[in-house]
């Protein structure tokens, strides 16, 4: 059994984990426009009968700090792609504009922002459940060839204690991102 490797493994599903976290912390909206915002949204196109992501199907730009446009890459997908940003219930109404829509992103009440301050202390334990996953996991492994006498007794403690270093440094990086989205909330 190749021990580096399986705490390589370990500690790269655990950056994983905290990537997924920063991602969705970019959903969230703070009172200033972000793609990141809108760029998942599934969006059915009823002519073709099918669902794609927002950003698969048009070009998302911030011209300024209150307003996403959004520039589909067929005209014709402007309607659903209107309705599927309304009904995502994210506080943003398109307004058709020719060719592209533009997406006003309101200022947030201290009720919303309370709300959304909520939100992102959920997805930073989701996040931080998902790299004790990935270390339960990575310990199972190890301990699982200790019994079958692949690895050392003494390999094990050090294993241990290697992949209980990474556990701490992205679970303090979540809580250390968690903080700063939340003084972004704050305005």
């Amino acid at each position: 059994m190749d021990i580096k490797k399986t705490i390589a493994d370990g500690g790269n599903n655990m950056k994983k984990a905290f990537e997924w976290t920063l991602n969705e912390f970019g959903t969230l909206h703070t009172g200033k426009a972000n793609p990141g915002m809108v760029e998942n949204i599934q969006v059915h196109i009823e002519a073709y009968g099918m669902t794609q992501r927002l950003k698969d199907m048009a070009a998302i730009t911030t011209p300024d700090a209150q307003s996403i446009v959004v520039q589909p890459f067929d005209k014709g997908a402007m309607e659903d792609i209107r309705k599927a940003i309304q009904s995502a219930n994210i506080g943003i109404n398109p307004v058709p504009q020719g060719n592209f829509l533009r997406c006003p992103v309101p200022s947030l009440s201290g009720e919303r922002r309370l709300e959304l301050a909520k939100r992102a202390t959920q997805m930073a334990e989701e996040g931080k459940v998902r790299v004790r996953n990935a270390r339960r996991d990575c310990l199972e492994s190890l301990k699982k060839a200790n019994k079958d006498k692949l690895v050392t007794d003494d390999e094990m403690k050090r294993s241990d204690k290697e992949i209980q270093t990474h556990t701490d440094k992205y679970t303090a990086d979540i809580e250390k991102s968690l903080k700063a989205k939340e003084a972004e909330l704050k305005g």
